[in-house]
């Protein structure tokens, strides 16, 4: 019995670990062995482009959100402006009917993100659609970086780069959400390098028109579903760290947590549908990094973080309590771990330089919402109209 239990405590320990430590540093290792090839080079004829935003009740960035498009480093007689914006009832659309380069789409009723996008790309006849935002600002060179990565012929889908705008002084939500995208954005940046990148976030991704497969309507995670179907075909995701997408952080912690449930109860969804991707031998490497970078965290570690702590307990009675003993040592760690993620609970709406007290609470969070989306998953709860959390 305790031995039994012993090799599960190790598995789950070294399951956290491999997940969040372990796989980061040899995916960077395996990127730098590949880093050094020629990069391809931005088109003499550039190609024409479609920016494409789906939107709801968004008044409030549709004239920032077209200043920063007007801004961005591309022709304007080849970059074409697309919104839907179905069952806006604020002043979204008249705000939009101001500008003559933006053909925007309207139909009373909202039946979801995945429905507008459908409808969109029936008008979209340019041979790389760019997705995005309304909330959120590109850097000016954002364009060019993805079309220029669209000229390795082995790319079918460009993944951008989030940033939170950060403060001097954060709060939990706004430093522990730029802390994690900072550290996912270094591993996306090393997975693309070493084979694909595994999925893209809606801020900013990027596809060739033809690879398009229509998704059904009920789908949570419609980027990230519609990037991997993209490298299941064969191609591959490509990641351009200069092509920014640039967002304001939660709000709060409870801004925060509907998306990250939302996310948790998508990842779920996508990884019963798509399981193309477990398939080793048809997709090895891609394969390898998908278990690793995704179905590790949504699965495994949030199993673990629940189990490791009576087994630690178990292990420590079973084996005595002695400094010197490993197990003791292990559930002091642990301790002091939710001590600062209880300290972060407590600060979580102070403003502070010391931003480091609250990665211990947002990684606690982030496990926890795991459970949450599965819950809702699981009794078919999560609409599938997002509901956008409120930004600072």
């Amino acid at each position: 019995m305790v031995a039994a239990l012993t090799i599960l405590f190790w598995i789950l320990v070294g399951a956290v670990v491999y997940t969040y430590i372990a796989y980061p540093l040899l995916i960077a290792a395996i990127a730098r062995l590949k880093r050094g090839k020629e990069q391809p080079q931005l088109p003499e004829n550039l190609p024409h482009v479609t920016l494409f935003v789906t939107a709801f009740n968004e008044e409030r960035f549709v004239d920032e959100k077209i200043a920063n498009t007007h801004t961005l480093d591309y022709p304007s007689d080849r970059l074409h402006l697309i919104w839907v914006t179905d069952g806006s009832d604020d002043q979204t659309n008249q705000l939009l009917a101001k500008y003559s380069d933006v053909k925007f789409l309207f139909e009373p009723e909202r039946k979801g993100k995945v429905h507008a996008m459908k409808r969109g790309l029936q008008y979209v006849d340019t041979e790389i659609v760019i997705f995005t935002d309304a909330n959120t600002m590109l850097s000016p060179e954002s364009v060019k970086e993805m079309v220029r990565l669209f000229e390795n012929p082995k790319i079918g889908c460009v993944a951008g780069e989030k940033r939170i705008s950060r403060d001097s002084r954060e709060n939990a939500a706004s430093s522990g959400e730029g802390a994690y995208w900072r550290y996912e954005s270094w591993i996306k940046r090393n997975d693309a390098i070493a084979g694909s990148a595994i999925g893209a976030a809606g801020e900013l991704f990027a596809m060739r028109r033809s690879l398009y497969q229509p998704i059904s309507d009920d789908t949570l995670l419609d980027d990230f579903e519609i990037s991997l179907r993209i490298a299941l075909t064969g191609y591959k995701i490509g990641y351009s760290p200069l092509a920014c997408a640039i967002e304001r952080p939660s709000a709060s912690i409870g801004e925060e947590m509907k998306r990250k449930v939302r996310i948790a109860a998508g990842g779920i969804q996508t990884m019963l549908r798509l399981g193309g991707l477990f398939n080793f031998f048809s997709h090895p490497m891609l394969t390898f990094q998908y278990v690793s970078h995704k179905v590790l965290r949504w699965v495994v570690v949030p199993l673990a973080m629940v189990l490791i702590i009576p087994l630690n307990i178990y292990l420590c009675l079973a084996n005595g309590f002695a400094f010197s003993n490993i197990y003791a040592l292990a559930l002091m760690l642990q301790a002091v771990f939710y001590a600062f993620a209880f300290l972060g609970f407590v600060l979580q709406n102070k403003k502070i330089n010391a931003s480091w007290i609250y990665f211990p609470y947002y990684f606690y969070l982030a496990n926890r919402a795991m459970w949450m989306g599965l819950w809702r998953f699981c009794r078919d709860k999560q609409s599938v109209n997002w509901e956008r959390a409120k930004r600072a």
